[in-house]
């Protein structure tokens, strides 16, 4: 029996597209208003902050700050159902954007995660796309 696979985003959506695309060369990219300079993450093709859709693509050096998680101990999804228990993370990245991600490289989540610990992000490398995980630094 094959052994269960991550389930991915679709790569070809019109407003994350790029993102994904960026991931293939392990770049963790968000976007910045050119009208109020507000960060826009989750890319979109409008400003959450102003509505301006003047957005520029920038690249994170992959750092940053455990801001919280939770402790995922049960999964009915195959893929994640042997990784548990593991962490479900929001990492705010030392440029401003915050990113919704897993943490790796730790045996225990509840003993070896601190709010305000740093991370540096890795890439899980599938056909279409890299999926950003974070480890801690």
């Amino acid at each position: 029996m094959a052994e269960p696979t991550r389930p991915l985003p679709k790569a070809q959506e019109h407003d994350t597209g790029a993102f994904w695309e960026a991931t293939k060369n392990h770049e963790l990219r968000y976007q910045r208003c050119d009208d109020c300079e507000a960060i826009v993450f989750y890319p979109r093709r409008h400003c959450t902050s102003c509505l301006g859709s003047r957005l520029t693509w920038h690249t994170s050096k992959g750092e940053g700050t455990l801001y919280t998680y939770s402790v995922v101990r049960q999964s009915y999804h195959p893929f994640f159902r042997a990784r548990a228990p593991y962490a479900v993370a929001w990492i705010d990245l030392d440029e401003g954007p915050r990113i919704l991600s897993n943490i790796v490289g730790i045996e225990d989540p509840t003993k070896e995660l601190s709010i305000g610990q740093r991370l540096r992000v890795e890439w899980e490398d599938h056909e279409e796309l890299a999926v950003p995980l974070f480890r801690p630094i």
